[in-house]
């Protein structure tokens, strides 16, 4: 859904009902890892962009192609140019998500990486949720209202008849920038009601709301956060099996969101 412009709010939700009804046509699949990356880039025969639609100078890579009569761009934030790791984290997150909304207008966007998950709420290894909101655990503002808009609660794009028909899990996802988890972070996750943690989901969805954008999250567990096993060490014992299983589940929501409008979902 291309970004509203300025004008009434009856003018604005009469833009934003049609929309809606209209069948969807350009997907942005904003993924963290190469590792995660790949494997939807050869399944859904995706190209490189040769003449990125993105600032020069910054790391960014659109892979972009159609399948199944869908305009699919797939968005990586590419490398640090220091020191050559994945650009993981929120702030990468949020600049793609934003030039990537301005540059290709996209109907609908999906988050998808992998995550770590908590056994008490019923996560295991391989499991893939879609989240039905997404929040913050990293942004203490100890003062009123500021607190609330530190955690960014935010409900998702609803997808009902997606979850019926892949019989995906549903929960409620929380975001950091830190791979392990603080008791601080923690304390915050019980309070979001968390089933699962990453480390872009509500930076996604900050920008997705900002600019009027559908956006769902689909998050595939690579460790049990509240387990036994290291974090760290769990998560890149497990990461190909399950970035697998992530490219599975996008495929089959992609193959259900061909030839439907967002308010089929």
């Amino acid at each position: 859904m291309a970004p509203l412009g300025d004008g009434s709010d009856a003018a604005e939700e009469a833009i934003a009902g049609q929309l809606v009804n209209r069948p969807i046509s350009t997907v942005v699949i904003v993924i963290a890892m190469q590792t995660e990356a790949l494997p939807l880039v050869e399944k859904f025969q995706l190209v490189e962009d040769s003449e990125s639609p993105f600032p020069k100078g910054v790391p960014w890579v659109r892979y972009y192609g159609t399948y199944k009569e869908l305009n699919i761009n797939l968005i990586w934030p590419g490398k640090d140019p220091s020191l050559g790791v994945d650009s993981v984290g929120t702030i990468s997150a949020s600049l793609v998500t934003y030039a990537s909304i301005c540059a290709l207008q996209p109907d609908l966007i999906i988050n998808a990486g992998t995550c770590g998950g908590f056994k008490a709420k019923g996560a295991s290894i391989s499991d893939v949720f879609v989240a039905s909101e997404v929040a913050f655990h990293d942004r203490r503002i100890p003062i009123p209202v500021f607190d609330v808009y530190g955690v960014g609660l935010r409900q998702t794009f609803p997808t009902p008849n997606l979850l019926k028909e892949i019989n995906l899990k549903a929960g409620k996802l929380s975001t950091g920038d830190s791979l392990d988890m603080s008791p601080q972070d923690e304390a915050s996750i019980i309070a979001n009601d968390a089933t699962v943690k990453d480390m872009e989901g509500a930076a996604v969805a900050y920008v997705a709301d900002l600019m009027k954008v559908p956006a769902i999250f689909v998050k595939a567990v690579t460790d049990i956060v509240d387990g036994e096993k290291p974090t760290a060490e769990e998560f890149l014992q497990n990461l190909a099996t399950v970035t697998a299983t992530l490219c599975l589940s996008v495929t089959q929501i992609i193959d259900f969101i061909s030839g439907k409008c967002l308010s089929e979902l």
